[in-house]
């Protein structure tokens, strides 16, 4: 009888790039750039332009909102390089795809008119 234990590698780690914060994989660092860049929004318009207390806030707040924007609309959830087919969309348009316009001039012979 054998007794030697047969060790076999699952790579079940290699399918997650793990979660920090409850956000995927490096989205963190997105969340950090942009708590990083309010920071510095209210402090130089705190110091540099004289604004009040509350237009600060509401200048820094601008960034964060952007990150989480991206994070949670783009990123989070979403498969690999969605945020750049949304962006490359908005730019170039719908691509390879028939034109809205004409699907609509192209009816069944057989449908009632």
């Amino acid at each position: 009888m054998k007794t030697d234990l047969r060790l076999t590698d699952t790579n079940a780690a290699s399918d997650s790039q793990g979660k920090t914060w409850g956000l995927e994989g490096n989205l963190f660092w997105y969340l950090v750039g942009g708590l990083g860049a309010g920071i510095t929004v209210f402090f130089l318009l705190i110091v540099a332009v004289k604004a009040s207390l509350l237009i600060s806030s509401v200048g820094a707040a601008v960034p964060v909102l952007l990150a989480l924007a991206y994070i949670y609309g783009l990123r989070q959830g979403k498969p690999p390089g969605y945020d750049r087919d949304v962006v490359e969309r908005l730019f170039t348009g719908n691509g390879f795809a028939p034109e809205p316009s004409r699907c609509s001039l192209l009816k069944h012979p057989l449908t009632a008119n």
